[in-house]
């Protein structure tokens, strides 16, 4: 199994982005165990850099140590999923409100930019999944930056950044569930553009909304999201 390049900084680096990715994806569902001598040798580097990885994961509550066990995929409940999406609907509806109020053109360009990008990819066209790199290529973490308050950039893009990525891509492998969200993004991204903050909210909200149900649809149904392929 050979990871695929990204552009992280140090191997560390690499090897957090290759393994949250897989996380994310399915490739290592949770309880999945996470041996550092076999990472190592797949990553073609010492168990250093993925032992350091892998805790810093732990530290984004992606991975867990057991006793006896060591470091595996965190499992998480239903009610805790719930109890995330809710919080997110609220959070981030605030976040988009104010980023409408503040967003400067340029940036609102570089959002039209950034959906046209993913529109492009093929994942989404064929409807089989919305995945979105973390940081500057994801559509939410931007908005959230945007924001201009502190708090809630802490919150929605370091706290718990991280968790809610693995059940947006959950829910976005639901059947139809990739191109009606890149359609709500863009519906967004049109109220910010009116400088709407009422709208874009509402639409903020509304896309979550739709996104937590397909979440919990795909949680109750035990429906895995497809498998990340490596290179």
């Amino acid at each position: 199994m050979k990871p695929p390049a990204f552009g992280g900084r140090t191997l560390s680096d690499r090897a957090f982005e290759w393994l949250e990715e897989a996380i994310i994806k399915g490739d290592y569902p949770p309880e999945t165990k996470l041996d550092e001598a076999e990472l190592a040798e797949a990553f073609g580097i010492s168990r250093g850099p993925v032992r350091e990885a892998i805790r810093r994961l732990e530290g984004k509550k992606l991975v867990e140590r057991v006793a006896h066990v060591g470091a595996r995929v965190a499992r998480r409940s239903q009610n805790d999923l719930i109890d995330l999406l809710y919080i997110r609907e609220a959070l981030e509806g605030m976040a988009c409100r104010l980023a409408t109020q503040r967003v400067s053109e340029a940036a609102l360009d570089e959002l039209e930019k950034l959906l046209e990008g993913h529109a492009a990819e093929e994942p989404l066209q064929a409807g089989a999944h919305y995945y979105q790199k973390p940081g500057d290529y994801d559509f939410h973490f931007r908005i959230i930056q945007e924001s201009g308050n502190e708090r809630l950039i802490e919150m929605l893009c370091e706290d718990l950044y991280h968790l809610l990525r693995v059940y947006r891509y959950r829910s976005s492998a639901r059947k139809g569930r990739a191109i009606e969200a890149l359609k709500e993004h863009r519906d967004i991204l049109a109220a910010m553009r009116a400088r709407d903050a009422d709208l874009a909210e509402r639409c903020m909200r509304q896309h979550l909304t739709h996104a937590r149900i397909a979440a919990e649809e795909m949680q109750n149904n035990s429906v895995r999201p497809p498998r990340l392929k490596t290179a």
